[in-house]
């Protein structure tokens, strides 16, 4: 590699940021894909016709006292009746069940917009993250009292931060606050093949009967356009990418897979976002398979914050797609794989994923 390139482009590897209390609840809002999400710019598949009803649910559960047809919710109707409206859900939360790029966050981020008040968006970690660092009763003074709570990608990788988590749904809903969760596994099936403790499973209803649950389907509409494997430069391929893009003037970065995988495990994934400021394109060469699943799911969640951020990646070695090996893709966390590798597929394309 050019010298002069080597050395004008950063390394994720000397990025080692540490994330307050205070600063993480500044981070809980949407990701900047989603300022402008809304009701109306959520487009539904109309060979699934359960999405339209799942952002007509939502729609009702932000704007709960909004007027509807035949009567509206206050007994009175309007001049000329519009289209029959959904009832807003009676329940304190809503819980999006679906799988890979059906548009559960953009209704979650459009939720969060469409409701008043003071509100909070973040990621199942990111709330955990909250937790350790303010303690439970720091994070609840913080938390409550909001109108609503949005929590994205909720994953149960532990009894513990699952214990954690239906504690503080249950905390911040008998006060008040509305919750709406995301994820690609039921309420009731949270848990399941891995977990079977009596208790566990008795904390997992308490939350599941807390929850409307509406099932999304639809294909991933970061697959729709895209076939095959992520994308894999040849090394001249990925040296001239990486001239190019420094002499452009954008921030590119340049790391070792392996190094990178190691280094993920010495910052706390809730600081991973800090790794990403100022960063326009990242660079990964000799991308390998991984076999330790601890290390596979940190880059997973490093994934996610990259997504978030709308990152193009630029990578050598194995496509970044088939890097989970050692059976992990057929295990008890197959989904969240999934939905990397998607993600993945999508950022190594020609540009940004949409």
């Amino acid at each position: 590699m050019p010298h002069d390139t080597q050395h004008s482009a950063a390394r994720l590897v000397d990025r080692s940021p540490s994330i307050s209390g205070t600063e993480l609840v500044a981070t809980l809002v949407p990701p900047p894909q989603f300022d402008h999400a809304t009701f109306d710019s959520y487009r539904p598949d109309p060979e699934y016709p359960s999405q339209a009803e799942a952002r007509d649910v939502l729609r009702a559960f932000a704007e709960p006292e909004a007027p509807v047809a035949r009567g509206g919710l206050f007994g009175f109707g309007r001049k000329k009746a519009p289209e029959p409206q959904t009832a807003a859900p009676t329940k304190p939360g809503v819980y999006l069940d679906g799988g890979f790029g059906v548009g559960k966050t953009h209704l979650l981020a459009a939720t969060w917009h469409a409701t008043a008040g003071r509100k909070y968006f973040g990621t199942f970690i990111e709330y955990t993250a909250l937790v350790g660092a303010l303690g439970y009763n720091g994070a609840v003074g913080v938390l409550q009292g909001a109108r609503l709570i949005c929590i994205d990608e909720f994953e149960l990788d532990d009894p513990g931060d699952t214990m954690l988590m239906t504690r503080l749904i249950k905390d911040l809903t008998s006060t008040g606050s509305r919750i709406v969760a995301t994820s690609n596994t039921p309420p009731n099936a949270l848990g399941e093949g891995r977990f079977a403790a009596a208790d566990f499973m008795r904390e997992i209803q308490a939350m599941s009967d807390r929850f409307t649950t509406i099932r999304i389907d639809g294909v991933d509409y970061r697959q729709r356009d895209l076939e095959g494997d992520a994308v894999a430069l040849s090394d001249e391929a990925y040296r001239f990418t990486l001239a190019d893009v420094v002499s452009s003037g954008e921030r590119m970065t340049d790391d070792d897979f392996s190094a990178l995988v190691a280094h993920l495990a010495t910052v706390h994934p809730s600081s991973y976002v800090g790794m990403l400021d100022g960063v326009q394109v990242i660079g990964l060469r000799d991308v390998h398979e991984l076999t330790d699943q601890s290390a596979a799911l940190r880059f997973v969640a490093f994934i996610d914050r990259v997504y978030d951020a709308q990152i193009p990646i630029r990578a050598t070695g194995t496509p970044l797609t088939t890097i989970f090996g050692g059976g992990m893709i057929d295990g008890g966390y197959r989904k969240k794989y999934l939905r990397c590798m998607s993600r993945l597929n999508a950022l190594t394309s020609s540009g940004p994923a949409l």
